[in-house]
């Protein structure tokens, strides 16, 4: 594996490349170009100055998180195939940079869910939170309004406010849309991006719902074993795959995140790995990457990404405020130094295991 931290580029992110630099083992970053919209083309010379500001600080681009998927192509409206050329020809200008990694989701409307921003906890460090009372409650056309005003001046990745402005619009292109549709949207584009992937061997990574459940009314299918291999199985191709966030799959604790692993062998391109303390089925917080701080079993999970063979970039995930720091909420330097730490630490004692036959 890989270890790498997402940075936010230079203009948006408060953690400077020659910080992430400094983190043991950490040489490559997950990245993307953060003024481009779902559906628009990235172009050759900006995908190259991109680089550039990477390996200025003798660093690389390990993956792409995200090329976001246009609601035109999720929800299959009249813009879909005209989006869908845009992303392959997305691809191709990032496979002629040697970029072979993109992480993806295929959520309607909004992105990864939070209800708090700066839930704090007992030791005085704030995590993001979610409480499905919450959500219960909200608007869901006023809530990034409601969320606006405890980001620090930044917002969620997903929630940016070009897209929040015309959420109204966003909820009824998706009518009609329930989990059927949706899969069958999401085949019909990774069967028409599969040829370029090929051939740049460019490794499209899905990222789960977040959480696993409909938020909303709006269907989500990211979200278990069974509906990520019926995935698979449908579009069988080694270049469709998976992010696998164990914080995403995590939120229902009905999944076996070891077992998922294992049963996706092959096909994990992408890793996230972070933990999360649940109070109670729905009502969850972020915690540090450490197991006795949070619900998973963080050797497990570890184990079973080395054991299946998995060597793509792996990152931690949704770091705590702690010492002070005032960044993206769950993207600062400081927490998420420790758990790559951690995760580093982890690997490095799984490995020298089974080199010793341990």
């Amino acid at each position: 594996m890989e270890m790498t931290l997402r940075w936010y580029g230079k203009e948006f992110d408060t953690v400077k490349l020659w910080q992430i630099r400094q983190i043991p083992g950490v040489k490559g970053v997950i990245t993307t170009l953060y003024n481009k919209q779902a559906g628009e083309l990235w172009t050759q010379d900006e995908i190259k100055a991109l680089k550039a500001d990477v390996a200025a600080e003798d660093m690389h681009i390990a993956g792409i998180e995200s090329v976001n998927v246009s609601d035109a192509i999720k929800a299959a409206t009249k813009d879909r195939d005209e989006h869908i050329q845009n992303y392959i020809d997305t691809l191709e200008n990032l496979g002629k940079e040697d970029i072979h990694m993109v992480c993806y989701n295929f959520m309607p409307v909004f992105d990864w869910t939070r209800t708090e921003l700066a839930r704090k906890r007992a030791d005085g460090s704030t995590v993001l939170a979610y409480t499905q009372e919450a959500v219960d409650a909200i608007n869901p056309e006023k809530m990034f309004e409601s969320l606006s005003g405890d980001m620090n001046g930044t917002v969620m990745p997903g929630w940016e406010p070009e897209r929040m402005a015309h959420v109204k619009e966003l909820f009824e292109i998706y009518k009609g849309i329930d989990e059927d549709k949706l899969f069958e949207n999401i085949v019909y584009f990774l069967k028409a991006i599969m040829p370029v992937c090929n051939k740049y061997d460019i490794k499209m990574a899905i990222h789960p719902d977040d959480p696993a459940w409909s938020v909303f009314g709006l269907p989500r299918i990211i979200n278990n074993e069974k509906n990520i291999l019926k995935l698979m199985k449908a579009v069988d191709d080694v270049h469709n795959g998976v992010t696998f966030c164990s914080g995403s799959y995590g939120t229902s604790l009905e999944n076996d995140l070891p077992h998922m692993i294992r049963a996706l062998e092959g096909r994990i391109h992408f890793a996230h790995v972070r933990n999360l303390k649940f109070i109670s089925p729905t009502n969850f917080e972020e915690s540090a990457h450490l197991s006795s701080d949070g619900t998973f079993d963080m050797y497990e999970i570890v184990k079973a990404l080395y054991e299946t063979g998995f060597d793509g970039p792996i990152r931690p995930d949704h770091g705590r405020m702690i010492w002070g720091e005032v960044a993206m909420p769950g993207y600062g330097l400081y927490d998420r130094a420790l758990g790559a730490t951690y995760i580093n630490g982890l690997w490095e004692a799984i490995e020298k295991s089974h080199q010793r036959g341990v």
